[in-house]
């Protein structure tokens, strides 16, 4: 069933700019423009742009909580979040890129629209924000009054969460994108379950590098250094991708950034047991989650569905960080899959048909309005 049309009208203001700031939001039924939904907030000490932001956030979160597979029109006074979040403007402010990034997570970018409208039209959002600053005054979160308090759906469940959005189809590129943001994705180096096989994930034992894994790092670094291109080192916070990008940092003079979202997914019961293991043991688990996305490992908190929304914020957020520049990503073998998959905008089943080897590098760039463009995979020609 398709989904439904909400319009989202969001709001933000700081008494000082910077100074004591908050947000309000409301969701209307797309064809009725009846209010089904409020949100607001006193946020402490900030700027006008910074309320504005986490007053889009507030208000595309609730339209999701209403139905993650509605179509938004978010209208705002804003011409800066407007033009910013449609792509025509960049996003230099540090303070807005990550809040940009977060925005962009909550639904996929074809379902969403932004339009400016003057004030004068966004008067509910922001009469939300102000009541949210006059309590903040006076020393208290904005509740919504009793009467007014509108009937929101319980929140989907977690692996109904949204994949982030598939990257426009097509080779034509306009000549102002600008230099593109390269990931260089670098799997780890071996562990003592590596060769045999075994699931290792986030919420097994956490091995570290093997010798091999050890000697594959440093060849991976000895490669990146030639090539001389890196400008920042990000890792899943895993001992084995810590160890892995520690080596490649230490050979190139960069520090390692470790980005949470990056670990592997958790396989639950099946860590460090063989995929014939698991078979045998746990057939049934195993055929539902060859056959869904939304199943998981048994014992795990985490399909790939949800894997695939939590890469998807932690690739924008290092995509905020480290705009127009070449970044080494040390990560596993899901997620990097899982990038891959995301920038072809293939189906999920395809990570069950890519090879990914210990080591080997691929390699994603991204543009500014979008597109995506795989242009490496499963390199392991600095290990021969």
């Amino acid at each position: 069933m398709a989904g439904r049309r909400f319009i989202v009208e969001a709001d933000g203001g700081s008494r000082g700019n910077p100074g004591p700031a908050g947000y309000g939001a409301v969701v209307r039924d797309g064809d009725t423009g009846h209010i089904i939904a409020e949100a607001a907030e006193f946020i402490g000490h900030a700027t006008n742009n910074v309320a504005e932001y986490k007053g889009l956030i507030a208000g595309l979160r609730s339209a999701h909580e209403l139905d993650p597979d509605a179509a938004v029109d978010v209208r705002m006074d804003s011409k800066l979040v407007v033009e910013q979040m449609s792509g025509r403007w960049k996003i230099k402010h540090p303070d807005m890129q990550p809040l940009a990034a977060e925005a962009r997570t909550v639904f996929p970018r074809s379902q969403v629209s932004y339009t400016w409208i003057p004030r004068e039209k966004n008067k509910d959002a922001d009469r939300l924000a102000n009541e949210a600053m006059d309590a903040g005054k006076a020393g208290r979160q904005w509740e919504p009054k009793p009467k007014d308090r509108p009937v929101v759906p319980a929140v989907p469940a977690e692996e109904e969460l949204p994949a982030p959005a598939a990257p426009k189809a097509g080779w034509a590129l306009p000549a102002d994108l600008g230099t593109p943001t390269t990931f260089v994705l670098l799997r780890h180096g071996e562990t003592a379950l590596t060769p045999e096989k075994r699931f290792s994930g986030s919420g097994g034992s956490d091995p570290e590098l093997s010798d091999r894994g050890q000697w594959q790092a440093a060849r991976a670094a000895e490669s990146l250094a030639a090539r001389g291109t890196i400008q920042a080192v990000v890792s899943s916070p895993m001992r084995r991708t810590r160890q892995t990008a520690e080596a490649v940092a230490t050979r190139l003079g960069l520090e390692v950034r470790i980005e949470e979202g990056l670990r592997e997914l958790d396989f639950g019961d099946w860590e460090g047991l063989t995929f014939a293991e698991v078979q045998e043991r746990y057939p049934d688990d195993l055929a539902a989650w060859l056959g869904s996305a939304k199943a998981k490992p048994t014992g795990s908190t985490e399909s790939f569905a949800t894997l695939s929304h939590r890469i998807g914020v932690a690739r924008d957020k290092i995509l905020a960080r480290y705009s127009g520049k070449t970044v080494l990503v040390v990560s596993h073998v899901s997620p990097i899959k899982t990038l891959v998959r995301l920038a072809l905008g293939a189906p999920p089943d395809s990570m069950y048909r890519m090879e990914l080897s210990a080591a080997s590098f691929c390699a994603v760039q991204y543009y500014s309005d979008g597109n995506a463009s795989l242009r490496l995979l499963n390199d392991t020609s600095h290990m021969r």
